[in-house]
């Protein structure tokens, strides 16, 4: 009689089951680490609109308010991050 080879269902079983514990492990730490970046994603965007509304304020001494409207207009912001800035809802605060 000829052995045959290959797998037994109690290996692939104990293989599978491992898998899955790994990828128990890893997908929270994933989703933990894009809510992270997305933060500071937008921490530093928020930097960036700040130093834009202060930089507009300097060069327009006459200006009250500040929309994302006028630091697009004058090429304070471009368009891709007034979109972005709506986006995460910051305001440009003056």
């Amino acid at each position: 009689m000829q052995r045959r080879r290959g797998f037994t269902l109690v290996e692939m079983t104990i293989v599978l089951f491992i898998i899955s514990l790994l990828i128990l492990i890893i997908l929270p730490n994933l989703s933990g680490q894009r809510h992270r970046a997305q933060r500071i994603h937008k921490s530093a965007m928020e930097t960036v609109v700040q130093g834009q509304v202060t930089a507009y304020l300097d060069d327009h001494a006459g200006a009250v308010t500040v929309s994302y409207a006028d630091l697009e207009r004058d090429h304070y912001l471009t368009l891709a991050q007034v979109k972005q800035a709506e986006q995460e809802k910051i305001p440009p605060r003056g």
